[in-house]
């Protein structure tokens, strides 16, 4: 059985442009690294949780929000390492400045026998949608363009 991870995706339009919430990882292996690594807000399903309560329970785990409104489900998309993402859009709109996540551990530096704390999420932001199908994780880029079609059909 694959893992599964559940997420949403945030998207707003500002000035008739289709715009998507992201975030980037945080930790110092993913400090210095951009384009195509963040994602939509998402985590691991817990085992016999419901995978919309998980979607917003890691969103406001990663970015310290709560969403609530109408959750459109997104067709789930299989990433190359077998996991599979279940996620929903939310029209909906947030500050990225404000976000506040949650930590975890890890050995930093390598070998050196010292734990530190990091952010689980590092950063968040607003982007245009062809902006955010560079930015994110490629294995997620599919979510991106349901959206774009679902809220192309929607608009006319």
């Amino acid at each position: 059985m694959p893992i599964i991870s559940a997420g949403l995706l945030l998207y707003r339009k500002s000035g008739g442009r289709l715009q998507v919430f992201l975030v980037h990882p945080g930790g110092p292996l993913w400090s210095k690294k951009d384009t195509g690594v963040w994602s939509i807000p998402k985590g691991l399903v817990d085992q016999g949780e419901n995978p919309l309560e998980g979607a917003k329970r890691e969103f406001q785990e990663e970015t310290g929000f709560t969403a609530a409104g109408q959750f459109t489900p997104l067709t789930p998309v299989k990433q190359k390492s077998g996991k599979v993402i279940q996620a929903w859009a939310i029209e909906k709109d947030c500050d990225p400045a404000m976000i506040k996540s949650n930590t975890f551990s890890m050995e930093w530096p390598p070998r050196s026998g010292r734990q530190q704390e990091f952010p689980e999420v590092d950063r968040a932001a607003w982007f245009d949608i062809e902006e955010a199908k560079q930015k994110i994780s490629q294995g997620q880029a599919g979510l991106l363009e349901e959206l774009e079609r679902m809220t192309s059909q929607i608009s006319q």
